[in-house]
């Protein structure tokens, strides 16, 4: 943003051409330039011609170029360094330059081999790809290889930010040499007289003798013969002037520096031992000026609803004449228009609101001077739905019934659906400014939003009805019966499930209480067989003690035989109760 800054400053210090309205104007386009343009993020500096040969006190004249194609700048800045052993500035010229506000005067010095410039472009700003910011003029000093390259450079969007696009410098390489001792002449046929041929003249300043130019210095060359002993030449505004001004030796190339606008003619004339040969002339024109004026009027439209809009443009040039203009509408693209004489231009059908027009009339040698107008075009009257349902069933088509002001034109039904994703339907109005909007499509379950737009003839638009919100889905006894189905689908698997279940505890039931009573059955026969056999033992038992006692009323029992009667009497009785325990725990 420094080269802004410095344009801001140089208008608040009053160093300026231009009036109080130019201030306004610069500052108006200056804010709608940062706030409204949005560019792409490549340009590239360069030089013209990037390379050539060229003779020890021959000029070189090289123009800056920036090439933003595709894109969008409206300021440039760079640094340029030289050779001072080879070359030397005699001249910077900003005459065609798309440069229309100077931060920095180009400047150059000699000594410390540098060239600087800073400068800003207005709307419609630049977008091409050979814009041409200054020429800068060399003087070839001595032989050698003259590198010319940018040591800093910038090019900045105007995408309302000042973003530095720059991508690339293209650097020039020139050759630099004397006139080497043997080097060959140019040969030029000599007349049937022996008197000089009219030599053939070209210039690589102004090439084409049928266009304009917006270079002040010429450089034009022609073929001598080895006796050519003198050269005459002239540049004149009269055609039919001769040469008057003699070298000798004589010159077989001139530079004229300086030239005011208009048509010039080069006139050359040499001459040998046997005499003056014809003249020849080349034809050059220069103009430095931009138009001397520029005007844009709006043709008045019978209705501001027509979208096409007209306008006269005036554009004066003195010198070369108004070549064509670059127009551009709001943001679109930049357009060439030649004019056909009726000084018309008519816009494509734009969309109702406000629009801006930038135009630049450029003269025949590439200068411009630039306008703007802004215009409105109004939107037709919005029609108004007459019928239209709020439902409608599934996979059915809608039918939208309307009127407008507007007969024998075409009415769009716009239809968004939940995902924001629009339909478009067209029908015609009829004579009486009816219509009738169908939908091809099945709509599909959901909530729509329907609206509808005119456009006339003209391709005017109209503003969009009032929104209608529809509603999609099925009748309420095919919903009903869905619901019904739906719960019988849950119910009766559900009930099968409980059933199942109470089936299998019953089941399970019934085998515990089979289970159980074959249990206790089977308890109450080890219980019997148990006590069958304990009885059998204690019997057993008994019948042994008996003995013992019938031995000890025979004799006296041993205190080993009455201790085993204490103690088998003691353990059958434990027995008995131990067994009986058991078979209780068992059975509960």
């Amino acid at each position: 943003m420094k080269l802004f800054n410095n344009l801001i400053a140089k208008f608040k210090a009053g160093n300026h051409r231009f009036s109080v309205g130019g201030k306004v104007l610069f500052f108006a386009v200056f804010i709608f330039s940062v706030c409204c343009f949005n560019v792409a993020s490549a340009a590239t500096l360069s030089f013209s011609p990037q390379f050539g040969t060229y003779k020890v006190g021959s000029t070189i004249t090289a123009s800056v170029m920036v090439s933003s194609a595709d894109k969008t700048m409206n300021a440039a800045s760079g640094r340029i360094t030289f050779p001072v052993d080879l070359l030397s500035v005699s001249s910077l010229s900003k005459t065609g330059s798309i440069i229309d506000f100077w931060a920095q005067e180009p400047s150059f010095s000699n000594t410390d081999g540098v060239i600087s410039f800073e400068g800003a472009v207005l709307p419609p700003w630049f977008n091409g790809s050979s814009g041409k910011l200054l020429t800068i003029s060399f003087i070839v000093k001595a032989p050698g290889m003259a590198s010319v390259n940018f040591s800093t450079g910038t090019v900045l969007a105007a995408d309302g930010s000042g973003t530095d696009i720059t991508s690339s410098f293209g650097n020039a390489s020139y050759t630099t040499s004397g006139l080497n001792q043997g080097e060959p002449v140019i040969m030029a046929p000599v007349g049937n007289n022996g008197v000089p041929s009219a030599p053939e003249i070209s210039s690589n300043t102004h090439p084409d003798q049928n266009k304009w130019y917006d270079n002040t210095d010429a450089r034009f060359s022609w073929g001598l013969t080895k006796d050519i002993a003198g050269s005459s030449l002239l540049i004149a505004r009269n055609k039919s002037s001769s040469p008057t001004v003699l070298y000798e030796p004589a010159l077989s190339s001139k530079e004229v520096k300086d030239l005011e606008d208009g048509v010039w003619y080069f006139s050359v004339q040499l001459k040998n031992d046997n005499g003056w040969g014809p003249v020849s002339k080349f034809k050059l024109q220069v103009d430095t000026v931009k138009p001397s004026g520029f005007d844009i009027t709006e043709v008045k439209r019978g209705n501001l609803t027509d979208p096409v809009a007209k306008f006269i443009f005036e554009a004066t040039d003195k010198t070369s004449g108004i070549d064509h203009y670059e127009i551009q509408i709001d943001s679109g693209r930049v357009a060439v228009w030649k004019n056909d004489g009726s000084n018309v231009f008519e816009t494509t059908v734009m969309t109702s609101g406000s629009h801006t027009l930038f135009a630049k009339a450029v003269d025949k040698a590439g200068n411009f001077l630039t306008n703007s107008v802004e215009f409105t075009v109004q939107a037709l009257d919005a029609p108004i739905i007459t019928d239209c349902p709020k439902e409608i069933p599934s996979e059915g088509v809608m039918t939208v019934k309307g009127t407008t002001k507007y007969p024998n034109s075409q009415a769009t039904l716009f239809l968004q659906d939940e995902k924001g994703t629009t339909k478009e339907y067209l029908s015609d109005v009829d004579k009486n400014g009816n219509f009738t909007l169908i939908s091809s499509d099945r709509l599909k379950d959901g909530i729509y939003i329907a609206s509808v737009q005119i456009t006339d003839g003209q391709g005017a638009k109209s503003l969009l009805s009032e929104k209608v919100t529809i509603s999609v889905k099925q009748p309420a006894l095919i919903t009903m019966g869905s619901l019904a189905v739906s719960f019988f689908a849950v119910l009766v698997p559900l009930i099968a499930l409980v059933l199942l279940l109470a089936f299998l505890l019953w089941f399970a039931w019934r085998k515990l209480f089979i289970m159980g009573k074959r249990r206790k059955k089977e308890v109450r026969e080890a219980e019997s067989v148990l006590h069958g056999a304990f009885d059998l033992l204690k019997e057993d038992i008994r019948c042994h003690i008996r003995m013992l006692e019938k031995a000890g009323s025979k004799r006296e029992l041993t205190a080993e035989e009455e201790k085993i009667i204490r103690q088998l009497g003691k353990k059958l009785d434990d027995a008995e109760d131990l067994i009986g325990k058991e078979i209780k725990d068992i059975v509960s």
